[in-house]
């Protein structure tokens, strides 16, 4: 990893603080780094694989935009730094809980799904990854969510296909793996 990931890695992990996963006792910031070497696989793009790793920051810790953009300004030139909050950006939950509570979970995730078609494809890949690397866990340890989140995750993919096409078959290989497995 080069130098400049390792540090955004640093900075994620410390936004990240104790948390931990929810389904392996292990640090939070395992799955962002699991996110970002699966979209290393299929780019060498720095913003992309940056945004990988801060994808869960804003939506997960008290760490804001402006935090992170001054940040990235030591590591990255304008253009990479603009091109990675924006992707970070994207990869945020708007239609949550708490911003949206009298929408069930459904309607919720019906919007996000429609948030992210428009998404640009760099964010959707990420996007990808994220979906593949919690498919697997979520499926081994939670039968009953799973099957209402990899619904959610087949849904989604329908309507988010801009991203690499490789990843893109991948993540849907994964949620009908996951899927069929459940059904065993």
């Amino acid at each position: 990893m080069d130098a400049a990931l390792k540090e955004i890695e640093d900075f994620a992990g410390k936004a990240h603080g104790a948390q931990r996963r929810k389904y392996k006792d292990e640090p939070y910031i395992v799955h962002p780094v699991r996110v970002m070497n699966i979209c290393r696989e299929y780019t060498a793009s720095q913003p992309v694989l940056a945004a990988a790793l801060l994808h869960d920051v804003l939506e997960d810790t008290p760490v804001r935009k402006k935090e992170i953009k001054a940040f990235l300004e030591g590591l990255f030139n304008p253009a990479e730094t603009a091109e990675t909050v924006m992707l970070v950006d994207w990869l945020t939950d708007i239609y949550t809980k708490d911003a949206y509570p009298k929408l069930n979970r459904k309607k919720r995730k019906v919007r996000e799904a429609e948030r992210l078609t428009k998404a640009p494809a760099a964010a959707q890949t990420v996007k990808y990854a994220d979906i593949i690397d919690n498919a697997g866990d979520i499926a081994a340890n939670d039968a009953d969510f799973a099957k209402v989140f990899l619904r959610e995750c087949r849904q989604l993919l329908k309507k988010m296909d801009q991203g690499d096409p490789r990843l893109y078959r991948r993540a849907e290989e994964t949620v009908e793996n996951c899927l069929n497995s459940l059904r065993r």
